[in-house]
């Protein structure tokens, strides 16, 4: 019985003048992850790791508990893949798409494909090309779908779709996971959509693995502080994360351990985007 479909340990990858260092996660069976940071703080490298289109340095990675290298073939027939931009010939048809993709997997189920195009109410003589950017997000969907993908790994899905197709979007992923056999790893910068679905968040800046673990965790390690310019000694301001100073007083992120002693200040429930900010401004601080 596998517990995790999922699992980084100590993986790092080195570029010029960057690093993804020692990045560790682990994606329980049945339940979405939010992967969140900021624009080039290790996403897409962490994602491309775990697909094998870039070398590890170091570490481990285990998808259904192989490893996703030794096992690249068999691991990729129970995943299913969508990037922010459609990697599909533009002058296919959506029915020449289902026909070319068909051929890569064993499990492929061609009745599914086309009730999930009736679903999403894709026109099948029509060209990726000439797709929408939300129609062609749902081709990409339809054929992750289509050949059963026990995980799906989604690197910024969202990007570009007005709030109606995110909305049904959104749906359609705890649609999928809701039997308990499916799995979700979600990267994007609209994290508005992770309080919605995700069950775990893993926080990555600078390459650096700043939090893996529970939403709940998460949200329970961090408050805002805001307060007067007087009420700002020194002290307070090494605890700050991301603070922003101004005349009239002061704002940013601190432990929500370190923010009990702090009762002359404001302090409120910290969202994942307030996290992700001033975590981004003021380093990889926890």
């Amino acid at each position: 019985m596998i517990d995790n479909y999922l699992e980084l340990k100590d993986v790092s990858k080195s570029f010029s003048g960057f690093k993804l260092n020692n990045i560790g996660l682990s994606l329980p069976k049945g339940y979405i992850m939010g992967l969140v940071g900021s624009n080039g703080a290790g996403k897409t490298t962490t994602i491309q790791l775990i697909l094998n289109m870039l070398e590890k340095d170091a570490g481990e990675i285990l998808v259904f508990g192989k490893d996703n290298v030794i096992n690249e073939n068999a691991i990729k027939q129970d995943v299913g893949v969508v990037f922010d931009s459609i990697f599909y010939v533009d002058s296919w048809t959506v029915k020449d798409t289902e026909k070319a993709v068909s051929l890569f997997y064993e499990d492929w189920k061609h009745d599914v494909f086309f009730e999930m195009v009736k679903r999403f109410d894709l026109p099948q003589g029509k060209k990726v090309g000439e797709l929408s950017r939300g129609m062609q997000m749902k081709l990409m969907l339809a054929c992750a779908f289509s050949h059963n993908a026990k995980l799906l790994i989604l690197d910024e899905p969202t990007s570009g779709l007005d709030p109606a197709i995110r909305d049904e979007f959104l749906e359609i992923l705890q649609d999928y996971i809701k039997d308990g056999e499916r799995s979700v790893l979600f990267s994007t910068h609209i994290t508005t959509d992770l309080e919605r679905v995700a069950d775990y968040i893993t926080l990555i800046n600078r390459g650096e693995l700043v939090y893996s673990g529970s939403m709940e965790g998460l949200m329970e390690s961090y408050r805002l502080i805001k307060g007067r310019a007087r009420d700002l000694t020194a002290e307070l301001e090494k605890s700050i994360v991301g603070l922003r100073k101004t005349d009239m007083g002061f704002e940013g992120l601190i432990g929500a351990k370190e923010a009990a002693q702090y009762k002359d200040c404001v302090l409120d429930t910290a969202t994942i985007n307030d996290i992700v900010v001033c975590i981004s401004k003021g380093g990889t601080k926890k």
